[in-house]
């Protein structure tokens, strides 16, 4: 019984709120397992009532209290949950250099054109804090040494993405979109500790006019030329 289902069945009996006592000494974990849970339920848009998982300690202590005849005053301090350290607005972008995946890539690379503008202005002005992610596959172990995945992986086969033209025998393969990635996730890195992270949306820009895949220019040496101009 997920965690969402019990605050739904709780709700439905009348309860006000609902704080779930995890049954082991752990640390605490994500309430629902994405891929398990039925995300289509109908339920999950319907509870309204405040719900949260507690460790088995504080749990064990609210039921000794309550089992006591103790008042028990709780106060909720979502602080802690929250990502945001300080007033700027967080916020994450999974993305990937590959442009020659057809409309999704294109309307990927429309977007962070687009949006390129206001991201470094919000960032500059202290706003927001961005940090982007780079979609990853991996090779199953059974097929490490295989052709496909030598040529879709790097580190042994630990970081994998599809090959670019869904065609093994021409073009770029998966491993030059991982290297990609890396890059601009490094690129990230470094504007970041320089407290310049608006340049990544430089550099991705600029790499995705200047080296497209169809002229042949996705390749270290053109993203070095991008990197030197920023």
């Amino acid at each position: 019984c997920y965690f969402t289902l019990k605050a739904w069945n709780a709700q439905k009996a009348g309860a006000a709120a609902i704080l779930v006592a995890d049954d082991k000494v752990e640390p605490l974990i994500t309430m629902d397992t994405p891929e398990e849970e039925n995300a289509g339920a109908s339920y999950l848009e319907n509870i309204t009532i405040p719900s949260a998982l507690i460790s088995k300690g504080f749990g064990d202590s609210l039921k000794k209290a309550l089992g006591n005849g103790e008042m028990v005053n709780i106060n909720l301090d979502w602080r802690e949950s929250l990502p945001h350290p300080d007033e700027r607005v967080e916020y994450e972008f999974w993305t990937n250099s590959n442009d020659e995946c057809g409309p999704k890539c294109d309307s990927q690379i429309e977007f962070v054109k687009n949006f390129k503008g206001a991201a470094q202005i919000l960032e500059k002005k202290g706003y927001t804090q961005f940090t982007p992610h780079y979609i990853t596959w991996y090779c199953p172990e059974a097929f490490i040494l295989s052709k496909q995945c030598k040529s879709q992986c790097i580190n042994h086969g630990r970081y994998c993405a599809p090959d670019p033209e869904q065609d093994f025998s021409r073009g770029y393969d998966g491993k030059d979109v991982v290297v990609q990635n890396l890059r601009q996730a490094c690129v990230f890195k470094i504007a970041n500790q320089s407290n310049k992270p608006w340049l990544w949306w430089d550099y991705v820009t600029d790499f995705a006019i200047r080296c497209p895949m169809k002229e042949k220019k996705y390749n270290k040496e053109c993203a070095d030329k991008v990197i030197t101009s920023l």
